[in-house]
């Protein structure tokens, strides 16, 4: 397996951990057994400059820092006016070389300012974004981000679009592939049969080296960047075996709801409700789920032909951390998860691949017992809303314990 995730931030982000360098992604990419990772945020002047000086070429497109492969990317913030009303689209790019990297960068300067954040806003239409990047390097594209998110997102509620096509125009036919985001998974997609032609991807949008890999895209075998994206322009089901997703409950975006009255709401409640919020009476923030049904032509459960697979896992140090009953960042919680990858392998290895009889005979039962139910998918789920994350309980009673073992 050749298991990628391409969006991810670094240091110079807002909100990100100063761990976000090269040297502590590299070691974590190696402890969860991703083996490419995207560099983000290459517009960002000062780690552009870090990029070149620590990255090596070793293939068309991909580069190599410390045994682990990279490709080049970068999530930007368009904020334009379509049709009267103020549209905020982030999309991540893709470009197979640092030399063309800076001659988009030059471009793109005149549109934000790129030293004020990892993600610049750039007050460009999304369209004119991809006519550059298709005209600074033909090999280069671009991803629409998160795409049902109620911030910032092509699809999302707040000032997000319908249609692709409203969004990009003229340059729809570049888009090729949709990343679905946290708080969405492709059968929640599979709804839509206008995206039926489009390669669903599913990125960690890292903020901390122990987040990248949450959601991430399994291929059969390596490949370089040009052969990513042929893969994903085909949606070539032979290469293209699988993508890594988050329970799309645990998303902070799932459900509608109001963050600062603990009102959570299933997009029929909120429909019946008026949009509002029960305690307050406030407008409440439309989630993934709410607009999904409002835009989806199919039922829930169809699956169109041609799909790309997913499998639904939990972080390694959440599952622990689920069990022990302790915080993930926890001294405990940390000890035991790199005891676990240093006996067992990597944090993929050990969610995917070990058999369940290697497991119980190598791990403490009740951990063993946990990434089994995890892998059949027997949690429960409290779903997000409003910028809270959701829950996940994995629950493992001794009828439980009877029925796996």
């Amino acid at each position: 397996m050749f298991i990628c995730d391409f969006h991810i931030h670094s240091k110079y982000s807002r909100a990100t951990s100063p761990s976000m360098d090269l040297e502590n992604l590299s070691l974590w990419a190696k402890r969860k057994g991703i083996n490419l990772l995207g560099t983000g945020d290459f517009t960002h002047p000062i780690w552009f400059e870090e990029l070149k000086r620590k990255l090596r070429l070793t293939d068309k497109g991909v580069y190599e820092h410390n045994g682990i492969k990279f490709i080049l990317t970068s999530e930007v913030c368009n904020i334009f006016t379509k049709k009267g009303r103020v549209k905020k689209i982030h999309n991540v790019i893709f470009f197979p070389s640092l030399e063309r990297v800076f001659k988009l960068n030059q471009k793109l300067e005149r549109f934000g300012e790129l030293g004020s954040d990892g993600r610049p806003i750039l007050h460009l239409e999304a369209e004119e974004l991809v006519k550059m990047v298709k005209d600074t390097d033909s090999a280069g594209f671009v991803i629409p981000a998160h795409i049902w998110t109620p911030h910032f997102s092509l699809f999302g509620a707040n000032s997000g679009f319908n249609h692709i096509s409203e969004c990009y125009g003229k340059q729809t036919e570049n888009i090729f592939a949709l990343e679905t985001g946290l708080s969405s998974d492709p059968p929640m997609n599979w709804r839509l049969s206008g995206l039926d032609g489009y390669a669903l991807v599913s990125n960690s949008d890292a903020h901390s080296p122990g987040r990248i890999g949450r959601e991430a895209n399994v291929f059969k075998e390596s490949l370089n960047y040009l052969e990513i994206k042929k893969v994903l322009e085909d949606k070539d089901k032979e290469q293209f075996l699988f993508t890594v997703e988050y329970f799309p409950e645990e998303g902070k975006y799932h459900f509608d709801g109001h963050r600062n009255c603990k009102s959570c709401l299933s997009p029929d409640e909120a429909k019946k409700n008026e949009n509002r919020c029960p305690v307050c009476g406030r407008e409440v923030t439309i989630g993934v789920m709410h607009r999904v049904v409002d835009l989806a032509d199919r039922e829930k459960g169809f699956i169109p032909e041609g799909v790309i697979p997913c499998k639904h896992l939990i972080p390694l140090e959440q599952i622990i951390a689920s069990v022990l009953k302790k915080g993930v960042k926890s001294k405990t919680v940390q000890n035991r998860y790199l005891q676990i990858i240093n006996q067992m392998g990597s944090e993929f290895k050990v969610l995917l691949e070990i058999s369940e009889e290697e497991l119980k005979g190598n791990l403490p039962v009740d951990i063993a017992r946990a990434i089994i139910r995890v892998r059949k998918e027997k949690v429960n789920l409290s779903p997000g809303y409003d910028g809270e994350y959701g829950k996940i309980e994995i629950p493992l009673g001794d009828e439980e314990q009877q029925k796996l073992f």
